[in-house]
């Protein structure tokens, strides 16, 4: 098992210090998690503007908050599935439509070698 290094930055009374992760494959899944939270949140402001309907008015009829639907297309929550069905159904579209641009690229499985090295 790989050894990680935490990194512990210094910060102002405004911002809260936090330990950050030295490895690199970390930091890239949270920027891609981030990335999809974005994507999803411009698409369902694009649909809620076509739709003609604001925050307060989509959030009534999906039954949500309207800050939940805020937080939703600023890209600081992720939308379960049971809310991304009442997302697109209040608007009237397919979910695939709020899902545009976001893929699942399955992950690899290599296979391992036994190697024997003369001494």
């Amino acid at each position: 098992m790989a050894a990680r290094l935490r990194l512990v930055t210094i910060a102002s009374q405004a911002e809260r210090s936090r330990p950050l992760s030295v490895d690199k494959s970390t930091r890239r899944a949270n920027n891609r998690g981030l990335e999809f939270a974005t994507r999803f949140g411009h698409n369902l402001a694009r649909c809620r503007r076509r739709a003609g309907l604001s925050q307060e008015e989509l959030g009534v009829r999906a039954s949500l908050h309207r800050t939940a639907v805020g937080q939703l297309e600023r890209g600081e929550r992720v939308a379960r599935t049971d809310t991304l069905v009442k997302l697109a159904g209040s608007l009237s579209v397919h979910p695939e439509e709020l899902l545009e641009g976001l893929d699942w690229v399955p992950g690899r499985m290599t296979l391992g070698e036994l190697s024997v090295h003369d001494d």
